[in-house]
């Protein structure tokens, strides 16, 4: 029974389509944290009108600020399904259903995500063919241009020659509901074109890279969010014998420097940026689906535990 929970299993069929199969996998984590910061930042008063001139007296100003939480343990476990098949006449789709409970912890982020619900929930409906792919995911596709904007229920993806096209839309009919990418690539030269609407007007960045050869690579990048300022960024990456360097440079003066080292299954970060606000982690594959990480930042936050896949 345990092998049969924890093991990829293929079904398949052949009812009225080509092919059909259904994979289950599962994942699992467990670990401790300290001073993680809470994935909804809580909005808190606080007195500062008084020195608004013309301000008659002090009043409460809501502004949102970042809260970290205690000490705990995190442990988590989910299975995954996910089914594939083809119609007779070539298009193939896929659906994912997943279920998950326990405490999560975002690693990348260091963020405390907190209980997930432990129920059971639909992933995104694909479907592909010669005319491209379209998704159904309500509220599951990230906005192209950046995931912090509402979530997509839609997108269409396709290829007209060497330029690849993504389209998402949202049907809440929210300011930023629709959102676009587009990238090119070749000769070692790749271009990206992200956009998105919004109430302010649209959005959009155009980034340019270029791989001088295997290890060294440039790319500038300007960003125009609606109603702001366009900012540029240019950065500059190498890698070699498992060192890797990263320097990136802005002109609304920030920056950032990130390395990282990699030998066998065994993985070091280090990033800085203009703030002194620094990260550092460590991975470790175990063998068997295991991998060990831990990290710490410069708001004394830090994680250490064991992720599984089964």
């Amino acid at each position: 029974m345990k092998k049969l929970l924890i093991a990829s299993t293929a079904l398949v069929a052949t009812a009225g389509m080509a092919s059909a199969d259904i994979t289950i996998s599962g994942h699992a984590a467990a670990g401790i944290y300290s001073g993680l910061g809470n994935a909804d930042a809580v909005t808190v008063a606080v007195d500062e009108v008084a020195a608004v001139p013309g301000n008659a007296g002090t009043a409460a100003v809501a502004v949102s600020a970042e809260t970290f939480s205690g000490d705990g343990i995190y442990s988590n476990a989910g299975v995954d399904f996910t089914m594939t098949g083809a119609t007779d006449n070539g298009i193939s789709f896929s659906a994912a259903v997943n279920i998950d409970a326990g405490t999560e912890v975002d690693t990348g982020d260091f963020e405390l995500d907190g209980a997930d619900g432990g129920t059971a929930g639909l992933g995104s409906v694909s479907m592909t063919g010669s005319f491209g792919t379209l998704t159904f995911d309500d509220a599951g596709i990230d906005n192209l241009y950046n995931d912090a904007y509402t979530a997509a229920d839609v997108s269409y993806s396709t290829t007209v020659g060497a330029v690849s096209l993504t389209v998402a839309h949202d049907t809440s009919g929210a300011a930023d509901a629709n959102s676009m990418s587009a990238g090119y690539s070749a000769s070692g030269m790749g271009f990206t074109l992200l956009a998105s609407d919004g109430s302010a007007g649209t959005s959009a960045s155009v980034a340019v890279s270029y791989a001088l050869n295997d290890s060294v690579s440039v790319t500038g990048k300007t960003d125009q969010v609606a109603g702001a300022e366009s900012v540029q960024t240019i950065t500059a990456s190498t890698t070699l014998n498992g060192v890797s360097v990263a320097l990136s440079s802005a002109n609304n003066s920030t920056w950032d420097v990130d390395l990282g080292y990699t030998a066998g299954g065994f993985a070091l970060t280090y990033g800085v940026d203009e703030t002194d606000g620094w990260t550092a982690t460590a991975t470790s594959a175990l063998g068997g689906g295991a991998t060990f990480a831990a990290g710490v930042d410069s708001n004394d936050s830090m994680y250490a535990g064991v992720s599984f896949a089964f």
